[in-house]
């Protein structure tokens, strides 16, 4: 059973719920680190903690959500070992897997409906790292 780490703020709480239960729905093993209301809250908090799960083993993979998605990632983005890509879309969750290898995915709950972001969730957990060519690249991030 794969195990998602969770983390957002308040404005990406919403669309945390639904991915969690549809992850649940679909037999995965989330580990929530909230936030758990739509109370304000600073995402860096709830971020990083779920991204340390996936460089410490913890987790085997992590969905990150905010407003936007861009703060999130980039919090994410400094946990040495992650790489978070921002999807908006199937094809940019294909990619960011195929090529980048992301363990850690950044939504914007403001940016894609909850229909989207289960197909972006469903279309990245469903896809595998092409290795090969890419991975020159990914050996460069990790010096970076």
């Amino acid at each position: 059973m794969k195990r998602i780490a969770l983390g957002t703020d308040h404005a990406g709480y919403q669309l945390k719920e639904v991915i969690k239960a549809h992850l649940e729905l679909n037999g995965y093993k989330v580990i929530d680190f909230g936030t758990n209301s739509e109370e304000p809250v600073d995402y860096p908090d709830f971020v990083r903690p779920a991204a340390l799960s996936v460089v410490k083993g913890e987790s085997d993979f992590g969905i990150v959500f905010g407003g936007s998605g861009n703060g999130e990632a980039m919090v994410a983005n400094k946990v040495k070992g992650i790489r978070c890509g921002l999807c908006w879309n199937e094809e940019s969750a294909r990619l960011t897997k195929e090529h980048n290898d992301a363990n850690v995915i950044a939504l914007g709950g403001r940016m894609v409906t909850e229909v989207d972001a289960v197909q972006i969730v469903d279309a990245w957990l469903q896809t595998e790292y092409q290795g090969g060519r890419h991975q020159k690249r990914i050996d460069k991030l990790e010096m970076a």
